[in-house]
């Protein structure tokens, strides 16, 4: 298959930036500096760094089920805080391997308690780093334990392909597949499954 790319123009206060980016291959831009902060093209959409994270991650359709998930919870002004926050962000498709009917579910008003707690799992406090991250593993054994705004534990391990692999409370595995994206609160690492607390007793 034969390479193509995209010719990606930024113009801002009479000033043009020229970036160029191989689609197929390279799904996160290298960084642009501009005036307004660090560009980068995620899935398509550009995220700037003084941007926060609900400014970003709207700008793409890639990330249109989390977008809705947040508002229908009341979390956007949580994921717009000051922070810092580093946020695990699940891609539509990441979402697409729930069970049948359980985000309807979640999406319900009912439900709106889960679906917050569902959502705060994938969000750390503080700004951690795909290499503050390995630096943990690799100083506890080959893995590492991190608590979620959501007040429960989550785990990261390097997998035998060099990838960060996040596992939930119920064993399930979620490989972050991209990381570093500077928001004007955080950061963000995108994964590739929605990862799942164990229900908490009321």
């Amino acid at each position: 298959m034969k390479k193509w790319f995209v010719i990606f123009y930024l113009v801002l206060s009479g000033s043009t930036l020229f970036a160029q980016q191989t689609a197929l291959t390279e799904p996160v831009m290298d960084t642009v500096k501009a005036k307004w902060g660090k560009v980068k093209i995620v899935d398509g959409a550009t995220m700037i760094s003084s941007n926060d994270v609900i400014e970003n991650i709207a700008q793409s359709k890639e990330y249109s089920v989390l977008t809705n998930a947040i508002e229908s919870a009341g979390l956007t002004e949580t994921f717009k805080s000051k922070g810092p926050i580093t946020v695990f962000a699940p891609t539509n498709q990441a979402f697409d391997k729930l069970p049948n009917g359980q985000l309807d579910t979640l999406l319900k008003p009912t439900h709106k308690f889960d679906l917050s707690y569902l959502l705060t799992y994938h969000a750390v406090a503080g700004r951690l780093s795909v290499h503050d991250i390995q630096r943990k593993i690799n100083a506890n054994n080959g893995q590492a334990i991190f608590t979620t705004i959501a007040g429960s534990k989550l785990i990261a391990k390097i997998d035998g392909n060099r990838n960060i692999v996040l596992i939930d409370e119920n064993g399930g595995e979620s490989i972050v597949s991209k990381f570093d994206i500077q928001q004007s609160n955080g950061l963000l690492h995108v994964v590739n499954a929605v990862l799942i607390p164990k229900i908490k007793p009321i």
